[in-house]
């Protein structure tokens, strides 16, 4: 074997080892990812990633966003704060305060509404 035989040969170890290093690595990191966030479906992410990697890569994507993603069961326990509903509509009828100018169309609109039922119509 000739100098440049050999140093095919290592550059050809090198590139094996860094696929390698690359598949390892997006096989582990849906896992990690779900773990260190404390996901209930840690283990189940981690072992979809391993198939998703080589059943196909598009498994092994949607895999990684499940990771990231809150569980279901967390965003609808947020959302069903009934405390947090009631600020956040004082807050948008703080947002919508009647003024002056609003206010007297909502008179108009009331005297029109009851004219409307006085002729014996529906408003």
């Amino acid at each position: 074997m000739s100098g440049i035989d050999i140093f095919a040969w290592l550059v050809l170890l090198v590139i094996l080892a860094s696929i390698i290093y690359v598949i390892v690595f997006l096989g582990l990191l849906p896992g990690k990812v779900a773990s260190q966030r404390n996901h209930p479906y840690a283990e189940a992410i981690a072992i979809g990633s391993w198939l998703g990697l080589f059943i196909g890569f598009v498994g092994w994507a949607v895999i990684l966003v499940w990771a990231y993603a809150p569980p279901r069961d967390t965003v609808e326990a947020e959302s069903d704060e009934s405390g947090d509903l009631e600020a956040r509509l004082a807050s948008l009828e703080a947002r919508l305060a009647i003024t002056p100018a609003t206010g007297a169309l909502v008179d108009r609109i009331d005297k029109l509404e009851a004219a409307a039922e006085a002729a014996g119509g529906d408003a």
